[in-house]
C-alpha cells in the first residue's frame, strides 16, 4: 500500500498541522514523536514537496502543506461522514444547527425557509453578521461567507458566484448626470463599504481606459452593511457598488439603474465553511448538501 493510500498517515499529518508539534501528534496517535516525524517525512517523499518548515521549537505548514491539508481534511471528513451515516442509516436528521450568515437576508432567508420546510426536525439558530466569526470558539456548526476562505481549520465548499455592479437611482442621475467614464466618478457622491473584519474599504474593481490614469476614488460615506448603502442610493444620495442580488427587485422595476457596466464589474463568491476534524452529523450533512444545491449558481 502506498503511503498516500493509508488514511492513518493522512491523520498524522493533519494532527501535526493542527498541533504544530510532533510530540503532541505522537500523543494523539499513540505513537512516538519520532514515528510521527518519520510518517510526515514519508509523505513528503511520496509527494515530492516539503509540507512543513521545521525549527527546534515548532513546525509550520509550507504553502504546499496548506494545499495538502485542505485535501486531507476533506478525505478524512468523508470517511467520518460515511461511518456516521452507516451507523444511523435510517435516522432522520434532527437537532439544532447554529449557522452564521452574511447580512444579505434577501438571499439567505428564502433559502432558510426552504430548508426548514424540507427538514422540520432540525431547529435553526441563525446569526446574521458580516464580521469574521470564530466558528470553533463561538460554537457555530457552519458559516456562509463571501470571499476566499483562509482558515486551515475549516472545510470549505465553494458555492455560487454573483455579479456586482455600480448602481444609482434615476433621481440622482437626473440631478448629477450619468457617469460615462471612470474619471467622471471623481465628480460624484460615492457610497463605500467597510469590511467589518479588517476595517478596510472594499475596492471598486475599475477597468480604466488606456487614455485615463487610475485615480483614488473619493469617499463621501462609508457603511458596513449592504442594506445601508442600498437605502441611501434609493434616496438619491449617491452611487454604490453592490451585489446584484441585493438590488434585483429595484433594478427590475427601475428604482435603481446600473452604470459604467463596461468599466466597473466583478463577481464575488460564496463559500460554506464548517469545522474540520469532526464527525459531520446528519443534520449538518443535509444542510451542506441543501445549500450547495440551491446556491450552486446565484443569479
Amino acid at each position: 500500500m502506498s503511503v498516500l493510500d493509508n488514511l492513518a498517515n493522512l491523520q498524522t499529518f493533519v494532527h501535526a498541522a493542527d498541533t504544530r508539534s510532533f510530540v503532541e501528534t505522537g500523543r494523539l496517535q499513540g505513537i512516538s514523536a519520532s514515528a510521527a516525524g518519520k510518517c510526515v517525512a514519508r509523505l513528503e517523499h511520496a509527494l515530492g514537496v516539503r509540507l512543513f518548515h521545521r525549527s527546534t521549537r515548532s513546525i509550520t505548514l509550507t504553502a504546499e502543506g496548506q494545499l495538502f491539508l485542505a485535501r486531507c481534511r476533506r478525505i478524512l471528513d468523508e470517511r467520518d461522514a460515511a461511518r456516521t451515516e452507516l451507523a444511523q442509516p435510517h435516522a432522520t436528521p434532527s437537532g439544532t444547527l447554529r449557522i452564521s450568515l452574511p447580512l444579505v437576508g434577501d438571499l439567505t432567508l428564502p433559502l432558510m425557509a426552504e430548508f426548514m420546510a424540507a427538514y422540520p426536525d432540525i431547529r435553526l439558530d441563525l446569526d446574521f453578521s458580516d464580521r469574521l466569526v470564530d466558528v470553533i470558539e463561538e460554537g457555530f456548526d457552519a458559516v456562509l461567507r463571501v470571499g476566499e476562505p483562509s482558515d486551515s481549520r475549516m472545510n470549505a465548499r465553494r458555492l455560487g458566484v454573483f455579479p456586482r455592479r455600480v448602481i444609482a437611482s434615476p433621481g440622482y442621475l437626473q440631478r448629477r448626470g450619468v457617469p460615462r467614464t471612470p474619471a467622471e466618478l471623481m465628480q460624484h457622491t460615492l457610497l463605500h463599504y467597510r469590511f467589518p473584519s479588517t476595517g478596510k474599504l472594499e475596492p471598486w474593481p475599475i477597468h480604466w481606459p488606456d487614455d485615463e490614469a487610475p485615480q483614488e476614488l473619493p469617499v463621501h460615506m462609508v457603511a458596513n452593511t449592504i442594506e445601508a448603502r442600498v437605502a441611501l442610493a434609493l434616496r438619491d444620495v449617491g452611487l454604490a457598488f453592490v451585489p446584484v442580488h441585493s438590488v434585483r427587485d429595484a433594478l427590475a422595476d427601475g428604482r435603481l439603474i446600473p452604470v459604467l457596466e463596461d468599466h466597473v464589474h466583478s463577481c464575488g463568491t460564496f463559500h460554506l465553511l464548517w469545522p474540520s476534524g469532526r464527525h459531520v452529523l446528519p443534520k449538518l450533512r443535509v444542510f451542506i448538501d441543501f445549500v450547495g444545491a440551491r446556491l450552486g449558481t446565484v443569479p
